[in-house]
């Protein structure tokens, strides 16, 4: 906001038009929010063109399909193992057509971030985004930012690099956070309501979701996500993490960051502000128009979600987060404050332990008492004012280590 030392996501920044078509770079784009991208780019050919694609190579197939629709100059695959199957469907799609350029391994995103465009969408899930995130921002491009993970790992390395109004959030969360805080300046900020849908399994006790399997968990009633974001809603996670997220893109307190259930997924988050009014955006629920202000802003794209239909009667409804049955909310906070790399640590335990609630190794509410362990041996973490890539990466890898020593200990102690 206008008065706010945070670099990121500022409504009031003054940007400049686009001429023509803007560049965008996809990363993810074999994903959920890279596919919708896709899907809102080929609907305005005039305003968008995709220049580079990236996926984590286990859909090698459409990967190449999105490449001919798009005429892109590059796609880049983390696995090194699939590029003679990209080849093969890169030639079927092709035919006797030049193929676009291939790059491969760990870095490949990374390279494809950095590159020239005026927009870099990540999409990647989980924190293997977080150098591309830190290669966009070096290189100067507008990063439409749909991985929160990247900014909750290396907040500080994140906000160093970013420059005024750099970072756009895809979030539908942030992205409503983000229309609603242009009404006022951040002194008018009493305090940010994030909403959560509650997840597939809303007003169950922690007793009741003692047996839950993951196939109870991957059925969200509102959202069609992947599966680890849909565990991640499950568990509330996903809302821990926001919180984070909204403290680090609007340097508001976290004691000033509330979140409240509401089922409908219709109003993605509020603002209260001093005077007693709340402001709050409104869509039905879908990505599409958190992805459109991304790579679009400051201008609208007509019709790049469903609108409500205001002549049919609707319910909606807000209820107080369950912090017993759902504590992650309450740990990503202390994570949050704690900073340093406890919010990498709690992100990664947390992969992995999703991963193994998954494979069937832990049960659903092992998952945050796994994660709530982790994150207490991990003690004090390095200190934020000095983070350095390396300190992150080390955390994490101690994390997923010492997560998956736990679950195997748990699966022990159940077949015991």
């Amino acid at each position: 906001m206008s008065d706010s030392p945070s670099p990121l996501a500022d409504p009031h920044i003054a940007f400049d038009a686009t001429e023509g078509r803007r560049d965008i770079v996809v990363l993810g784009s074999t994903g959920s929010i890279g596919t919708q991208a896709i899907d809102l780019v080929l609907r305005n050919p005039d305003r968008f063109r995709v220049t580079a694609l990236s996926a984590a190579g286990g859909r090698v197939g459409l990967l190449a399909e999105q490449a001919r629709q798009l005429r892109v100059a590059a796609v880049a695959v983390a696995r090194e193992d699939v590029v003679p199957a990209l080849r093969d469907a890169l030639a079927e799609q092709y035919g006797t057509e030049p193929v676009p350029e291939i790059l491969a391994g760990p870095e490949a995103a990374t390279q494809l971030a950095a590159s020239a465009c005026h927009t870099v969408l990540n999409g990647i899930t989980g924190s293997i985004g977080l150098a591309p995130t830190l290669a966009a921002l070096e290189a100067g491009r507008t990063l439409a930012l749909a991985n929160k993970e990247s900014l909750i790992v290396g907040g500080p390395l994140v906000k160093a690099l970013a420059k005024p109004g750099q970072i756009i959030p895809v979030d539908s969360e942030h992205a409503a956070l983000f229309q609603a805080l242009a009404a006022g300046t951040r002194a008018d900020v009493r305090k940010l309501v994030v909403t959560a849908s509650g997840g597939p399994f809303r007003g169950r006790t922690r007793a009741e979701l003692a047996n839950v399997t993951p196939e109870d968990a991957l059925a969200h009633p509102t959202w069609a996500m992947g599966p680890v974001i849909t565990i991640n809603s499950a568990t509330l996670v996903n809302k821990g993490l926001e919180v984070i997220e909204a403290h680090l893109l609007y340097d508001i307190p976290f004691d000033r960051i509330e979140v409240v259930v509401h089922p409908q997924s219709y109003v993605h988050s509020m603002v209260e502000y001093t005077d007693g009014s709340t402001l709050a955006q409104a869509t039905p629920p879908d990505m599409r128009g958190p992805i459109a202000l991304g790579i679009g802003w400051p201008e609208r794209v007509p019709d790049a979600a469903p609108a409500f239909d205001w002549s049919k009667a609707s319910i909606w409804e807000f209820f107080p987060l369950d912090n017993d049955a759902f504590p992650s909310v309450g740990l990503a906070r202390r994570v949050g404050e704690l900073g340093g790399t406890a919010p990498a640590v709690f992100n990664a335990a947390n992969e992995e332990c999703v991963e193994a609630f998954l494979a069937g190794r832990l049960p659903f509410n092992g998952i945050m008492d796994t994660v709530t362990e982790v994150v207490a041996e991990h003690g004090v973490p390095a200190s934020g004012t000095s983070l350095t890539v390396a300190d992150v990466l080390e955390a994490e890898t101690w994390a997923r280590a010492r997560a998956r020593e736990l679950a195997l200990k748990a699966t022990a102690e159940a077949r015991a």
